[in-house]
Parts: C-alpha cells; structure tokens; sequence
C-alpha cells in the first residue's frame, strides 16, 4: 500500500519504554505507521539507558555519567523524530530501574491528557532484563488509576482505560511471550530502519532486528493470505470486544 493511501486517523497511542533502544527496535513501525496516518505517538522514555545499553561509552577513558546520558538523549531524540512521535524523558537510571511516586503521578497525568486510544509496553517478564517487566508493571499501574475517579476528582475526567499491546522481547521463547498480533509495517519499513541507524553504538542489532521483522512479515502473510514482507508482533494484554467473528 503507498503512503498516500493510507488511512487517516485521529486520536493518540502511548509508548512506554524502559531505554532508548526498545522502542526503536521493537515498536518503531508501529509508532511510525500510526504517526503517519495522522495519529498522536507519544514515548514516555523511563531511562537514557545510560548503563545497560551504554557499553560501549564506558570503554572510552574518562567517560562521565553525564555526558553518556546526554548522548543517549539525543539518539533518542533523533529517533523519535524520525518515527514522527514525541519524546519525554523520565531519567530514572537503568541496571537497575526503580519507579518512585513522582514517575507514577506523573505517567497518570499522561494517561489523563493524551487519553490514548492504544499502549505499546513492554513483556510482562523478562529473565535477561528486569528493568524491563518493571517499566510495564509502571505502565500498568498508571493506566488502572488514571480510570479511578477518586485520584485527583475532576468533574470532567473523561478518560478511558485503552488496550494494551506487548511489544516482542530480544528472547520471546524465554519470556513466555506468545503474540497474538501481527502488524504490517512494510510503509514504514524504510523509516524503522533509519531509526535504527541513529544508534549507532549498537549496530550489531541492525542486522538482527531486520531478521525478525522478516520473520512476522512471512508470519503475518501466512496467517492473513495478504501480501507482506515486514511485520512486528504484539501480545495482546486484554480481551478484543468484536460485534461478529468474520
């Protein structure tokens, strides 16, 4: 399908993400696809990733917790912009992750203003990394009380709790993460790719994340009977509502 067919939306879809990278490797077309059909795409981006993902910054002599957490800012930066979506940054650290009340509040006021019509997280385990099932426990949390009317009563709270989807794991096998979605991203492709390459200190990724949207691409044909090369899986969190099967 062309960029220019495609359907034009309205509304907002919120992405919460433990560090930089996730969410450019495991959600970027989505968050692509949707910004360019008109959509709101919103990161809430808990970390720089300054630790876990920074390997490579601390072999270099007299490297500073600053200056790596400002770099890392920036490719996040750059690769939200390039995906079309908005960034904010938490700056909670990483390795480890620890929420606090103020990121709680916080990312319910979010949930209140953007009132999104889908959330993109994180698995709900994760053995390799913790930080991770920590920032969609976060995202959880967040998304039932914003619903509650008694947290901060407004006479006009008109918020409604959205689906939420689970972006693929590095080892899905591992995380016993079973998708139950898979979203077409072949408009979009070219675009998830760039944001790849704006970080570059993990290039060894480039290669691999490329092999698994392969993957959900010939997945996603054979289960639709629809022509696709490039795919991204979703764990579906909540029960979909339908009218009818067919």
């Amino acid at each position: 399908m062309a960029a220019s067919s495609l359907p034009s939306r309205t509304g907002a879809g919120l992405v919460v993400t433990a560090h930089p990278g996730d969410f450019v490797w495991r959600a970027g077309g989505a968050i692509a696809l949707h910004a360019r059909q008109g959509m709101r795409m919103v990161i809430v981006c808990l970390s720089y990733g300054e630790r876990g993902e920074s390997q490579w910054a601390w072999k270099t002599a007299g490297a500073a917790l600053a200056d790596v957490k400002a770099q890392r800012r920036a490719e996040a930066e750059k690769a939200a912009s390039i995906l079309g979506a908005e960034i904010e940054f938490m700056d909670a650290g990483d390795y480890p992750l620890r929420s606090t009340p103020e990121m709680l509040d916080r990312l319910i006021d979010i949930y209140r203003t953007v009132k999104p019509a889908f959330v993109l997280t994180h698995s709900l385990a994760d053995p390799y990394n913790v930080d991770h099932p920590e920032a969609t426990r976060l995202a959880q949390e967040a998304r039932i009380i914003a619903q509650a009317a008694g947290h901060k009563p407004s006479p006009d709270l008109s918020y409604a709790a959205p689906p939420v989807f689970l972006f693929e794991p590095h080892q899905p096998e591992q995380c016993d993460y079973k998708p139950n979605v898979i979203l077409n991203i072949d408009d979009v492709w070219e675009q998830k790719r760039s944001a790849f390459e704006v970080l570059a200190a993990q290039k060894h990724l480039w290669d691999y994340y490329t092999r698994v949207a392969l993957n959900r691409g010939m997945q996603g044909g054979r289960n639709s009977g629809r022509s696709m090369q490039y795919g991204e899986a979703y764990q579906r969190l909540f029960p979909m509502v339908v009218e009818t099967l067919a």
